[in-house]
């Protein structure tokens, strides 16, 4: 599979996003601030910036064009490919390390009716809806193709 490839661009992109993630998320336990749960707003900054690159990748990459419900399909892609795989680290790092699950478990409000499965069930949802709406509003901001335009005809 080639990663420069202009149809693996959400593969490419989800790729670096959940390599970010991954990253910040073990500079946050080796520093001490894993606990904090507002840092995982930052997650949100991550995807978002990785979102936007993919679509900027895409429109580079067809000639200027970037169809609205291409972008759509090409953020929430991007995103749920990124979730995807963090939600597996995820999944894998609890289940080697019992103290956090357990830290969730005795600190989160609904805590108590968790397990590995459903907390990274439940990052992997997170990170697939925050990815669509990233990518709704980023679509908004930058500017797309008319949808009634068709690409395959000179205006």
């Amino acid at each position: 599979m080639s990663l420069n490839n202009p149809n693996r661009i959400p593969e490419n992109y989800g790729l670096r996003i959940a390599a970010s993630l991954i990253l910040f998320f073990l500079i946050m336990k080796l520093v001490g601030l894993s606990h904090h749960a507002e840092l995982r707003l930052f997650n949100l900054v991550i995807l978002s910036v990785g979102v936007f690159m993919a679509l900027k990748k895409f429109k580079h990459t067809h000639a200027t064009h970037l169809n609205y419900f291409r972008g759509l399909i090409t953020g929430v892609a991007t995103a749920g490919i990124a979730s995807l795989i963090f939600g597996m680290f995820l999944f894998l790092y609890m289940k080697l390390d019992n103290d956090l699950m357990q830290s969730i478990i005795d600190n989160e409000p609904m805590g108590r009716y968790l397990n590995a499965y459903i907390a990274a069930f439940i990052v992997v949802l997170e990170g697939f809806f925050s990815g669509l709406l990233v990518t709704f509003v980023i679509l908004n901001w930058i500017t797309t193709d008319e949808v009634s335009a068709p690409l395959d005809t000179e205006a």
